[in-house]
């Protein structure tokens, strides 16, 4: 007997997994439905004029500022800030004497007619000028050039906060181009000195000045920043006047016209020179920059504190310079040295063995001709130091060790 076909067992199982897949279909789109309007509501919040914005814009992520402004931060920031506060202007004003000339329109061609009919005249005029310089103490000493202060009447000291004192001149030494000035203050902030003795060239180096403090409204210092290009740097006498510039650094941060007594920082924050001078042909920095190294600056600063001069050394021996006449008669071609020609009794070089007829070839371990570069090869030695010089005696070349002691009044 066969069932009607309605009712066939396939069949049934047929319509049954059809609905159990409807059914599942309904729950799965529901499902689907409920987490589409959840996440709506989460990442999206109505905006301005009905337009939806992503919540987090409401609440910007700010870790990406931070890293920018640390990274802004550099060394170079961090010396600026450490050093600047401590770098004055000095305002300076100077006297020059004037002479006027008796010839009509200045004319040379006149001059010898009129030079007894008309006398000239003189007058003094007064000559403003500026440059840097930086408080290395509290007490209000402030280190700078001694070309930027030299012949001033009169000195005004200008501090990064605006702050105005009177400076007074307290000590200076034209050769070593170093002077201190004096002012009376409260909280002066000074700066940090470090060491000249291990720079490495193309290490960073950081030039500050505040040459317009006194012409603007900011009185912030300037900075400049480029690298130690090199050390040890000696300027040839003769092309900067009588002063005398040895070991220098070089640098090729912009060293700009008021500039001059400025201090020349490291990474660190730390002064390692005082900015000086500059080679240029057209009046502006072209990056050969030369800075005295804060080590021998220091021992200047100590001299001209403690005693309002830098003492001058004694070695006690009187030389003469090795001419072609005697050097023949000494029996020598080489006439590079000097002839020592009488010994002070009891001084350095007497207690050190030299004597009479001795030829000194070097000095420091520099070898020297005449006598300009032997006071070169001397400069910077301080009373109290050992310095050596080598002596040619009897075809015989010997080491002497000289304890330097200060030139008796």
């Amino acid at each position: 007997m066969s069932l009607p076909e309605g009712r066939s067992p396939i069949r049934a199982r047929e319509r049954r997994d059809v609905r159990s897949a409807w059914l599942w279909g309904v729950v799965f789109g529901f499902l689907l439905l409920t987490g589409l309007v959840v996440g709506s509501t989460t990442v999206l919040t109505p905006g301005p004029r009905g337009t939806s914005e992503p919540i987090a814009a409401a609440a910007p992520d700010t870790s990406e500022k931070r890293d920018l402004s640390s990274s802004r931060r550099t060394a170079i920031v961090e010396a600026a800030q450490r050093v600047g506060p401590a770098v004055v202007t000095l305002s300076v004003v100077q006297t020059r004497l004037v002479q006027t000339s008796p010839v009509p329109f200045g004319s040379d061609f006149f001059e010898p007619f009129f030079r007894d009919m008309i006398p000239s005249y003189r007058y003094r005029e007064q000559i403003p000028s500026m440059g840097s310089g930086f408080i290395i103490s509290p007490k209000g000493y402030v280190l700078t050039n001694e070309h930027v202060v030299h012949g001033a009447e009169k000195i005004t000291v200008i501090l990064a906060d605006g702050r105005s004192f009177t400076g007074k001149l307290l000590a200076a030494h034209p050769q070593y181009d170093l002077a201190i000035v004096k002012i009376e203050g409260q909280n002066l902030p000074a700066a940090p000195l470090g060491s000249s003795d291990d720079l490495m060239v193309g290490e960073w180096a950081i030039a500050i000045g505040n040459p317009f403090g006194f012409l603007l409204n900011d009185t912030q210092p300037t900075v400049t920043a480029g690298v130690i290009s090199a050390t040890r740097r000696d300027i040839k006498a003769g092309s900067t006047s009588d002063r005398i510039y040895k070991n220098m650094i070089q640098t090729d941060a912009a060293i700009n016209p008021g500039n001059s007594g400025g201090p020349l920082a490291n990474a660190r924050g730390e002064v390692i020179g005082v900015n000086t001078f500059i080679f240029t042909k057209s009046g502006g920095s072209e990056g050969i920059g030369f800075a005295i190294p804060i080590d021998a600056a220091k021992r200047v600063v100590d001299e001209l504190i403690q005693y309002g001069k830098v003492r001058n050394v004694w070695i006690g021996v009187r030389t003469w310079e090795l001419t072609p006449y005697l050097a023949e008669r000494l029996g020598t071609s080489d006439r590079n040295g000097l002839y020592v020609a009488s010994l002070e009794k009891g001084s350095p070089a007497d207690k050190a063995g030299a004597k009479v007829g001795d030829i000194i070839r070097n000095v420091n371990g520099t070898a020297i001709s005449d006598v300009n570069e032997a006071y070169r090869a001397l400069f910077g030695a301080r009373v109290g130091d050992t310095i050596t010089l080598t002596v040619e005696r009897d075809s015989k070349v010997m080491t002497l060790r000289l304890l330097l002691l200060e030139l008796p009044e």
